[in-house]
């Protein structure tokens, strides 16, 4: 499941699952409201409710990077800046339509 690290690599943890860009800042997730709460929240079984994370995300200051870096990394699962992945799809076609 893990991988083995090489310790001679330069950045060895930025070919990590291809997650993370070298050049990205994930500071403003130090100050996410989700990382404060209960990831269940976020993450519903299909059909489930969003409400809750959704009223978490609300009020959260971070909430506009977090929909950017989910719509920048595809992020399909979970609720990310307030937004389900269908919210986020319709999203992202309406501003390319703008575009």
């Amino acid at each position: 499941m893990w991988g083995v690290m090489d310790e001679s690599a330069d950045e060895p943890l930025s070919k990590l699952w291809g997650l993370f860009q070298s050049g990205d800042d994930l500071s403003w997730q130090h100050k996410a409201l989700c990382s404060q709460t209960d990831p269940e929240a976020f993450f519903p079984e299909k059909g489930g409710s969003t409400r809750d994370a959704k009223r978490v995300c609300a009020q959260c200051e971070v909430r506009e990077q977090c929909l950017d870096w989910a719509i920048e990394h595809d992020e399909r699962f979970g609720i990310w800046g307030g937004m389900s992945e269908r919210e986020r799809r319709r999203y992202k076609k309406e501003r390319r339509g703008r575009a």
